[in-house]
């Protein structure tokens, strides 16, 4: 069975079903005849609004595809097993095959940029042919059950050991959103994925998405992302430019974690973004729009 494409609306908003039947919401724009097409990817407990900032001030004459992934934002949820990264790569993997043309370039933030990773192991042909240029922001290849929350010591095993046990917690839940009001969902996404001073507005937008997402997803993807170990899958996009973004008091994805992707890649541009969090394309959206737009170029005269 094939992917196939539901429903489209003139605002670019389009249901992409995935070959196990999964409906993802899709967002594009920009001329379809682009030289090569961009395809952001978001992370974990997030959807395509993550990228809002960064793609306001992308080159409008580049074609732009953002997506929800499965079990979050406005996508389906993740059916029984498959709250997993290799499937949201064979769901990437499906989106620009039957969605694009010519090269793409690939940014993806946290475990979406793990999904680019998963991509390049488990479909290594359409990498090779199709992608010209990736950009990593806020992620991990790996050891991401080591985390502390950048926390020390016995604080941050015992946060760590805490997010576990909630994720599993949310695996079980049959409900389809947490019940749970957006203001006592803020004080700890501002401590988790912000640095220094973030604006309100980010924080309630980060709030807000973690609340659309699908709880038995999210604990699905938690566990997933505890066991995600793809530092050797980068060598199948060694060919390719690259740029990989950190933020310096980034407690999700520490700063070890980019500077391993980046020496990885030896075409690989490594930005670090002092005060910066998690959240790089909220945060600092000018800087990741700039970046990923310098790439976009590049690939595009390659």
């Amino acid at each position: 069975m094939t992917a196939i494409e539901t429903r489209r609306n003139p605002a670019g908003a389009h249901r992409f079903v995935t070959a196990d039947g999964t409906a993802l919401h899709v967002r594009a724009s920009g001329p379809m005849d682009s030289a090569l097409t961009l395809v952001l990817v978001h992370g974990w407990t997030q959807d395509h609004r993550t990228w809002d900032s960064v793609a306001r001030r992308l080159d409008p004459s580049v074609r732009v595809l953002r997506y929800d992934l499965r079990g979050h934002g406005g996508s389906a949820p993740a059916t029984h097993g498959t709250a997993t990264i290799p499937r949201l790569a064979d769901d990437l993997a499906e989106l620009i095959t039957a969605r694009t043309n010519g090269p793409v370039v690939l940014a993806g933030h946290s475990m979406g940029g793990m999904t680019i990773m998963e991509l390049a192991d488990r479909h290594p042909a359409l990498v090779t042919e199709r992608v010209a240029g990736v950009a990593f922001v806020a992620t991990s290849s790996g050891q991401m059950d080591r985390i502390t929350l950048g926390l020390p010591g016995v604080a941050g095993r015992g946060a760590a050991r805490f997010e576990r046990k909630l994720a599993k917690m949310l695996a079980r839940r049959r409900a389809d959103a947490l019940p749970l009001p957006p203001s006592m969902v803020r004080p700890g996404a501002r401590f988790l994925v912000f640095g220094d001073h973030p604006r309100r507005e980010d924080v309630h937008s980060v709030a807000e998405q973690l609340l659309c997402a699908h709880p038995a997803s999210v604990g699905g993807f938690q566990d997933a992302i505890s066991q995600h170990d793809r530092r050797v899958a980068l060598a199948a996009l060694r060919h390719v430019p690259a740029v990989v973004l950190a933020g310096e008091k980034d407690r999700l994805c520490p700063v070890g974690h980019a500077r391993v992707i980046a020496d990885e890649l030896p075409q690989a541009e490594f930005m670090l973004y002092p005060g910066a969090g998690h959240m790089l394309p909220q945060e600092r959206a000018d800087e990741v729009a700039a970046r990923i737009s310098a790439l976009t170029r590049a690939c595009a005269r390659l």
